[in-house]
């Protein structure tokens, strides 16, 4: 797995961000899940009730923008045929390409996961240095792939099981159901994610039922910050 941030550096921006706040620092969350468990529908929740948002797809939106460096190295090894007319990159057509062939899915990691964690950090320190911040919680798809559990101080888990996990791609992505199991395939098993969580939300039930879940979750988050900086 990918190892984007070493301990020390951790260690060194949160001393950073702690000497702009009196020594205080935000509570970071980690909100990840499966693929179509529904972490925007969770996240879009906490941010109603005041939590700062980074969103790691928008991220990879952005340095993915056309004749950005990672834009060029993605057409020059993937080639033209994966560029729309407008010249933005065919997002759907790359992903079909990269779940069927393991070794290409990770060549396309190591040409953005750079650039997205750079514009990561950006963001973060924009953000921790605002003291109204009291939480900000960082939506990360492959949060435990790319090895970055520890970057957080706590892991917050949209739950769904696998089966409706692959009815929900096929019907947001319209897909057949085998390249949906390829696409679950390539991530962590849910139920695998479940053992590194700090709070899991079952994102299975009416929307009702999972803001119930999400609002006493905000309400145990509350009781932790803020958190001083050791």
């Amino acid at each position: 797995m990918l190892k984007i941030m070493e301990d020390s550096e951790i260690s060194r921006l949160w001393k950073e961000v702690a000497n702009f706040r009196c020594q205080e620092i935000p509570l970071l969350l980690g909100v990840t899940g499966g693929i179509a468990s529904g972490k925007s529908t969770v996240a879009n929740m906490l941010a109603k009730l005041g939590a700062a948002t980074i969103d790691f797809d928008q991220l990879s939106r952005i340095v993915v923008e056309p004749n950005q460096p990672a834009w060029r190295e993605i057409v020059a090894y993937f080639g033209q045929d994966i560029i729309l007319p407008n010249r933005n990159i065919d997002r759907p057509k790359l992903s079909r390409i990269v779940f069927q062939d393991p070794e290409k899915r990770k060549k396309l990691e190591r040409l953005v996961h750079p650039p997205i964690f750079a514009e990561f950090l950006k963001k973060l320190k924009e953000l921790a240095l605002n003291p109204e911040n009291k939480i900000i919680q960082v939506i990360t798809p492959l949060l435990l792939e790319a090895n970055l559990q520890n970057f957080f101080h706590k892991i917050l888990l949209v739950y769904i099981p696998p089966e409706m996990q692959i009815e929900r791609l096929m019907k947001r992505d319209q897909i057949s159901r085998e390249m949906a199991q390829k696409m679950l395939a390539a991530q962590w098993p849910i139920d695998k994610k479940r053992n590194y969580a700090d709070f899991v939300v079952d994102n299975s039930g009416s929307l009702m039922e999972t803001e119930k879940q999400v609002r006493k979750i905000w309400e145990d988050l509350q009781k932790l910050v803020p958190r001083k900086i050791t």
